[in-house]
């Protein structure tokens, strides 16, 4: 299953998907930010899809669809909405519902890695 992730403004927030990506068993990590999450690294392999966070709700939604089309191998995907604002998680959820993709919300916790 792949593991799409928010990556945004504030980089306190990226421990959690550092954690999610180190402790999961990942087919693919997919991480979604704006030109300030390019500074995020990892061990693991990632793709990075740059995207304008600044757009309106119903543009970044689109980028965001047009961008993961083709990315993700199943029915559903692992979504970790720690970083980020409402709008930002509801482009975020709403591309990929709208390709189809199910998804399943994962977190890190003292437990290890949790589906929500």
């Amino acid at each position: 299953m792949e593991l799409v992730a928010l990556l945004s403004t504030g980089k306190g927030t990226w421990g959690q998907v550092s954690g999610l990506m180190t402790h999961g068993e990942w087919d693919n990590v997919i991480l979604i930010g704006s030109d300030f999450a390019k500074d995020f690294k990892h061990d693991k392999k990632f793709e990075f899809i740059k995207v304008d966070l600044d757009k309106k709700l119903k543009d970044l939604k689109e980028d965001i669809l047009q961008k993961l089309k083709g990315k993700i191998n199943g029915t559903e995907a692992a979504l970790s909405i720690a970083s980020g604002d409402g709008k930002e998680h509801m482009a975020l959820i709403s591309a990929l519902i709208n390709l189809p993709v199910g998804i399943r919300f994962a977190a890190l916790t003292k437990d290890g890695v949790i589906d929500l």
